[in-house]
């Protein structure tokens, strides 16, 4: 039986190029409804763990929640799945410095007003670290075993002068995975009043 996962690997391949019946067929097996367009893992772990939270399962909602690999190629996905290709519903979550590029993408894919994105100030990390308040946050990162690691971090020089939550998400992207593996902790970590709002106002989007 197809599952969400497999039209995420189909529109991704056919975005990077292949054909793109495979995501066609699967949209409609599937009743896929609406496509979340995210920059990267990091942003999907904290979206599925908070809608998890919330006791929603979007998969079998028709919602695809699709990590695109990097804002720029927002224009590709939105074309191949919006009002011009498969005419899937379509939001997203994006940083401030990105936000050009998913209102050309939007515009280029012929999204109408109603197909709203949503941006966070600087990124998810700095809205989940603000959110949960940093002593939260060490709290967390000694929870996950990594205490240490990020007080050898916090010694090395180019630390210096700035702020706790600088610092914090600084370090939450000096591993790889550690980004993907934190999305998904600090969200689940939220108080239910203190949800980040372009989060929060996703997921209420949905």
């Amino acid at each position: 039986m197809a599952d969400m996962e497999e039209f995420r690997e189909a529109v991704t391949a056919w975005a990077a190029g292949d054909l793109g019946a495979p995501a066609r067929d699967l949209a409609g097996q599937l009743t896929v409804r609406t496509a979340v367009l995210l920059e990267g893992p990091s942003d999907a772990a904290a979206v599925n763990a908070l809608a998890e939270s919330r006791g929603r399962d979007l998969a079998a909602e028709g919602v695809c929640v699709l990590p695109m690999g990097g804002a720029m190629s927002v224009a590709r996905f939105a074309g191949l799945l919006g009002p011009s290709g498969l005419g899937i519903r379509l939001t997203g979550l994006c940083d401030e410095r990105e936000r050009g590029f998913y209102a050309r993408g939007w515009e280029r894919a012929g999204a109408g007003a109603e197909q709203e994105f949503f941006v966070c100030a600087a990124d998810l990390e700095e809205e989940l670290i603000r959110a949960l308040g940093v002593s939260r946050v060490e709290e967390l990162i000694e929870a996950e075993g990594d205490v240490r690691a990020l007080r050898i971090f916090l010694r090395q020089p180019a630390q210096q002068g700035r702020s706790p939550q600088q610092q914090l998400r600084r370090f939450l992207g000096t591993k790889k995975g550690r980004k993907i593996h934190y999305g998904r902790v600090l969200a689940e970590a939220l108080d239910a009043g203190r949800v980040p709002a372009p989060l929060d106002d996703l997921l209420a989007h949905l």
